[in-house]
């Protein structure tokens, strides 16, 4: 499941649990781009809790709509990831590392609130 909170005009939540077939990517992917639409230098709080690998469907909507995803990871600044699952994590810093312009850092659940000090600070 995906679920997509546009909590200011800088900063949208993105909330993924469980296993991501190809329509729940379609939908999460719809909302994330209108939910960001018109945003510079945002942030965003991305939750992963009890992740599993997306289905080969959902990477294949992934693929199709690249050109769309770099356009949309433009819009922000900072990724803060919160997830319970270290490789997740580490996989999430690792994928910032490649991007140039953008800050990925991973917190545990239970740092939340210091994520949410990192989004916020100048």
């Amino acid at each position: 499941m995906i679920k997509v909170t546009k909590v200011s005009d800088e900063r949208v939540d993105m909330d993924v649990s469980g296993g991501v077939d190809a329509d729940a990517m379609r939908e999460g992917l719809d909302q994330l781009i209108e939910a960001s639409d018109g945003m510079e230098h945002g942030v965003m709080l991305f939750r992963m809790v009890g992740f599993s690998m997306p289905t080969f469907g959902a990477l294949s909507v992934e693929l199709q709509r690249l050109p769309e995803l770099f356009r949309l990871i433009g819009r922000f600044d900072r990724f803060a990831v919160l997830t319970d699952q270290a490789w997740a994590r580490a996989m999430a810093e690792g994928q910032g590392a490649l991007i140039p312009g953008v800050e990925v850092k991973g917190f545990t659940l239970s740092e939340e609130a210091a994520a949410e000090d990192w989004l916020e600070r100048e």
